[in-house]
């Protein structure tokens, strides 16, 4: 991809930020500047006029009075995962949380608190010494702001619902820089639109999630041949919705990686498959196993009994941060015959990271209300996410042409929005689809606490102004 940059501006005087803050500030002259606005996604290219790296919470208020004192455009990084890279603007203030990295696990109460520079991987490995999880991503490295305030789905999901259904409180800066905690007792409005309405009305600071016993889990992929497809996925969509909710799996489609733990005979075979995660009894996972075998015989299994953060750092070293990425997404109720038809036409990832997911979102999930969160797709059954991935940009035209193909085959078939992190810009009638019934009401609380819609680097929810 072809960025163009932004017209050169004013060089700023910051010297009076820099004298605030405890963290660093970055500009475009310094040595780290580069580094710092490099993002997991290589495909995103864009120059901020400052970087606020961000050690506490004043510095975060101070950085935002500064870039709005200065008409800037403000832009939050947490993990910076976001696909369609609005962890950056070009000629905005980012403030970056990467460096707020606080944990504290309450194992009495099972909750943990969380700063917003935080990754899963980061928060596995803290909860896990006390028996417990919460609901996140596939992969470790994802930040825990934008996975979460997106809605949130992962291995833990038909068992304990999505992150936001977790999410017990958050730290809020406001844009006028108030600081406020928002829960279902204070800032009722805030916190419920917090829950799936992206990061368009503060940024958050830390969030308090409620934990779950989770230790080991009987985990790991398990391929058969692309010509088997139609039979398994046809299997799986009948299969899925009646499984125990302790059963997870996601349905995939991708090539096998030339690495460990594969066998030569299955390296760079195209394949379609499952990646499993069983929180009950071994007994349980079995019989979903073998359930899964008689649908068509695997071409490779690697599923045992592993910590769950294990499972949780799978993907990390198949996709670590510097590919180039161009991703779609949609909710998915039903997967019909003439969808399996589409899967298994577009099957054949283009490139060996290239992939298709099929997570379950049906569950635990399905026992909230649609009005009582911002996320509004509880009827749902899957969060589907079609990924180009390679790390050479010279093949990003290759698969992101496949991944619009596929997408534009597959979204009539769906229910009409997607999971706003499966997004890249797409625009305001994508927004409006995603949120369907709730989003005149997210754009009443966008009123309230965001009117003059300082925080639009986001899938941007434009306030109410009363027009």
């Amino acid at each position: 991809m072809t960025t163009t940059h932004a017209r050169q501006r004013p060089a700023l005087d910051a010297g009076e930020l820099q004298a605030s803050l405890r963290g660093a500030l970055i500009r475009p002259e310094d040595h780290d500047y580069d580094e710092a606005r490099t993002i997991y996604n290589a495909m995103i290219d864009k120059r901020p006029a400052l970087i606020v790296r961000c050690a506490n919470v004043a510095d975060v208020i101070e950085a935002l009075r500064f870039g709005r004192s200065e008409g800037l455009p403000i832009a939050i990084r947490g993990g910076g995962h976001n696909g369609a890279g609005l962890a950056l603007a070009d000629d905005a203030l980012v403030i970056d949380l990467s460096a707020m990295k606080g944990i504290r696990v309450d194992p009495q109460a099972r909750t943990v608190r969380v700063e917003a520079g935080c990754t899963w991987g980061e928060v596995d490995h803290a909860t896990h010494a006390f028996g417990l999880a919460t609901v996140s991503g596939v992969i470790g490295t994802t930040g825990v702001g934008g996975l979460t305030l997106g809605g949130g789905h992962g291995y833990l999901t038909r068992k304990h619902g999505l992150t936001i259904d977790n999410l017990l409180s958050a730290d809020v800066v406001l844009a006028d820089g108030r600081l406020v905690q928002a829960s279902e007792h204070e800032h009722p409005d805030l916190f419920w639109a917090l829950r799936g309405g992206g990061g368009n009305f503060g940024v958050v600071t830390s969030f308090e999630y409620r934990l779950h016993p989770v230790t080991t889990v009987f985990a790991g992929p398990m391929f058969w041949p692309l010509e088997a497809l139609e039979d398994t996925l046809r299997w799986y969509r009948d299969w899925l919705p009646q499984a125990p909710e302790d059963v997870y799996a996601f349905y995939l489609t991708a090539e096998v990686p030339s690495a460990e733990p594969f066998p030569e005979h299955v390296r760079g075979l195209k394949v379609c498959g499952l990646v499993w995660c069983c929180t009950g009894s071994e007994e349980q996972a079995q019989a979903a196993l073998a359930q899964a075998r008689a649908a068509a015989e695997p071409v490779f299994e690697h599923v045992g009994a592993i910590p769950y953060p294990i499972l949780q750092g799978l993907f990390d070293g198949l996709y670590p941060p510097g590919d180039q990425w161009y991703w779609k997404g949609d909710v998915v109720r039903e997967v019909s015959d003439a969808a399996i038809a589409e899967h298994r036409r577009f099957a054949e990832v283009p490139t060996t990271k290239s992939t298709m997911h099929l997570y379950p979102i049906d569950g635990a999930v399905r026992r909230v209300a649609e009005d009582e969160t911002a996320w509004r797709f509880r009827d749902a059954t899957w969060s589907m996410v079609i990924a180009g991935v390679d790390p050479d940009r010279a093949n990003s035209a290759t698969f992101t042409r496949w991944a619009r193909d596929y997408w534009e085959a597959l979204h009539p078939h769906s229910a009409g929005g997607a999971y706003v992190n499966f997004m890249m810009e797409e625009g305001q009638e994508r927004i409006r689809a995603t949120y369907g019934g709730n989003y005149e009401r997210l754009r009443r609380v966008k009123a309230d606490y965001d009117p003059a819609n300082v925080f639009h680097v986001n899938q941007n929810i434009e306030p109410d102004r009363g027009e």
